[in-house]
């Protein structure tokens, strides 16, 4: 018994016994009745890769003043928040169950403050197999949950919205833009 028909046979355990080649993850699938199983990342190219996401924080215009500011009670909300968005995009394969480990060489995380609401955007760059699209959703997700619990007590009213991957370059698909995207897609025009 080979390292494969070991591997499929565990997964398998609980049912009758499988024997099938590693690489055919659509096959095992079936034959497990469904499941997830990450990507087989091995065979692709060690390259330089980059997301950008960005989202939004809706809020009282009162609420973007304090932060501008610097006066609300728990802190330095942006400062507080760069770092929580810093520390999400390193451990977005812990919390992601089908997102491998990546070795995370640089991450940005920057608002912009208008009158009612707060953009995040966060930019992550690797030099691996995998892209970073994850980790930048989670460093602007984390970012703005961060923004959120620190303006709670003076505004309930925060909405987070728009959390999205503006950008993606690198890898096998190359580079992606979401205004090329909505520009090229009858569908998405629509929704613009």
């Amino acid at each position: 018994m080979n390292l494969g028909s070991l591997l499929v046979t565990i997964l398998c355990s609980s049912g009758p016994s499988y024997h099938l080649a590693v690489d055919d993850f659509q096959q095992l699938r079936r034959a497990t009745g469904g499941g997830a199983f990450p990507r087989d990342i091995g065979a692709s190219e060690v390259t330089a890769r980059r997301a950008l996401a960005r989202c939004r924080i809706n809020m009282a215009a009162s609420t973007t003043a304090l932060v501008a500011a610097n006066a609300m009670n728990k802190g330095d909300v942006l400062a507080t928040a760069r770092v929580a968005g810093i520390q999400a995009a390193k451990f977005a394969a812990t919390l992601l169950p089908m997102s491998h480990p990546v070795l995370v060489g640089n991450v940005h995380v920057n608002f912009t403050i208008a009158d009612s609401h707060i953009d995040v955007e966060a930019s992550v760059d690797t030099v691996d197999r995998t892209g970073v699209e994850m980790e930048a959703l989670m460093a602007v997700t984390v970012a703005a949950l961060t923004v959120y619990d620190m303006c709670k007590s003076a505004d309930r009213t925060m909405t987070i919205e728009d959390i999205a991957i503006w950008e993606k370059s690198g890898g096998r698909s190359g580079t992606w833009r979401r205004e090329d995207a909505i520009a090229n897609s009858p569908s998405l025009e629509s929704e613009t």
